[in-house]
């Protein structure tokens, strides 16, 4: 009782605008009562200035209300929109649309997974990312071999990617550091590392993280577990099959892939990236390296079988450009039928694919990812949906206006989605709430 009379004579300190404000409605409270008290409370008709005087005291009061409400608004919300731009009905209408929001989750890595995130957080911040964990390269690896910690890598890059672009914090995030001992670290990468440390586990630096940067949905490892990736490369001009340990290492190469498989196999998911699997309304998968990014998620153990259960619509966002050291020559086709090779039939249910190959700014190296050869066994498995995606500046990669135009599109051609707050649709049949609860006691479902 002492804390909150404590905390209710702050709002009445001196300087910080609220009293004044408050003063001002109850102004305007008191003109509407009382002119609208005289119109009740007088039976004779009344002369015409009467009239007139009543209504401009419930007008005045009326116009109080309103200036007051609006300075209260400001000064109450002004600690918390420092770095927010536009007006503050603007940004409410924002925040508010975006979290109601549909469920979309994200499986991927590498640069192509930001791609998604940064169009999708315009339209709703009810986004996970589920990231691969298997990167041992560049600075992610320096740091795993050193602490023994999760890859930061990817995480950070899809952090950064939810982040408001423009912001300080963002870019310092994104900051990579030129010379010296930490040449080659970005900012962000140590910055989880320490905060991994500093709270003992990586899950509660992610979730520290996202409230720095403050972001739009959250991103998350597909396991929890030190696990590397491994694959069958044949080489060039050779019959020879060789393994190649590392996920740094498979692209350089300089073969064909024949198949990845992780280092150990019987890795387990995430659980709480297996639950955000089970509650989508859309799950994407890619766009990213076929191999060395989107394979690795999917072969954890748990991810494929909540894909397989989930009732969301689950698409596959293919490439617009072939992969040097990974998926030279390869069509929509092949780039299906190899996620089929390693997962089976059936995961997903429709293909986004681009058929534009403008040859402005895409660069001699660009080879873009054909389309499925007609006739062909993919096309009776899957609805093969073919539209632009090309970004005009980097053609090879996807824009991210126009991807999630495209995955917006495909929400809204399913059944009404189970927006937050809403009680009339069920995502979590019985059953699959009951699965989840058996795998993952530990777990509110």
């Amino acid at each position: 009782m002492r804390n909150r009379l404590h905390n209710l004579r702050k709002w009445f300190t001196v300087g910080i605008g609220i009293k004044r404000w408050l003063l001002l409605m109850m102004l305007g409270v008191f003109l509407i009562s009382f002119g609208f008290a005289h119109i009740l409370h007088v039976l004779q008709p009344l002369v015409a200035s009467s009239r007139f005087h009543l209504l401009i005291y419930i007008l005045v009061g009326l116009g109080f209300i309103l200036i007051a409400l609006d300075k209260l608004t400001r000064n109450i919300l002004a600690p918390y929109r420092k770095y927010q731009q536009g007006r503050v009905v603007d940004v409410v209408y924002a925040h508010r649309k975006r979290e109601r929001g549909p469920r979309v989750v994200t499986i991927g890595g590498g640069t192509g997974l930001p791609t998604v995130l940064r169009g999708l957080k315009l339209y709703t911040s009810n986004i996970t990312a589920v990231v691969t964990v298997a990167d041992d390269g560049g600075s992610s690896g320096r740091l795993r071999r050193d602490f023994g910690i999760l890859p930061p890598g990817d995480l950070r890059n899809n952090i950064a990617a939810l982040a408001d672009d423009e912001s300080l914090m963002t870019r310092l995030f994104q900051h990579r550091f030129a010379s010296g001992d930490l040449g080659g670290h970005a900012f962000g990468n140590l910055f989880i590392s320490a905060l991994a440390s500093v709270t003992g586990s990586i899950e509660t630096a992610l979730i520290e993280t996202e409230r720095v940067l403050n972001i739009q949905g959250r991103v998350l490892p597909a396991t929890l577990e030190d696990v590397n990736l491994v694959a069958m490369v044949r080489l060039n001009h050779s019959a020879q099959v060789v393994k190649i340990r590392g996920e740094s290492n498979i692209s350089k190469a300089g073969g064909r892939i024949d198949r990845v498989e992780l280092s150990p196999v019987d890795v387990h998911a995430y659980s709480e990236s297996v639950l955000a699997i089970l509650e989508a309304d859309l799950v994407v998968i890619g766009p990213g390296s076929l191999y060395t990014s989107i394979l690795p998620n999917l072969l954890v153990k748990g991810i494929t079988q909540a894909l397989r259960s989930t009732s969301a619509h689950k698409v596959y966002v293919c490439n617009v450009a072939t992969q040097p050291g990974e998926t030279e020559g390869y069509t929509v086709a092949d780039h299906v039928l190899a996620l089929e090779q390693h997962i089976g039939r059936g995961v997903f249910q429709t293909v986004l694919a681009n058929n534009a190959y403008p040859l402005e700014n895409a660069g001699e190296n660009t080879h873009y990812v054909q389309p499925v050869p007609d006739p062909h066994e993919v096309r009776q498995r899957y609805t093969i949906r073919y539209t632009d995606l090309t970004d005009s500046e980097q053609p090879w990669r996807h824009d991210p206006s126009k991807l999630s135009q495209e995955l917006l599109a495909l929400i809204k051609q399913q059944q009404p989605y189970s927006a937050p707050g809403r009680t009339d649709v069920t995502i979590i049949s019985p059953a699959l709430a009951a699965n989840a609860r058996r795998e993952f006691p530990d777990e509110d479902v």
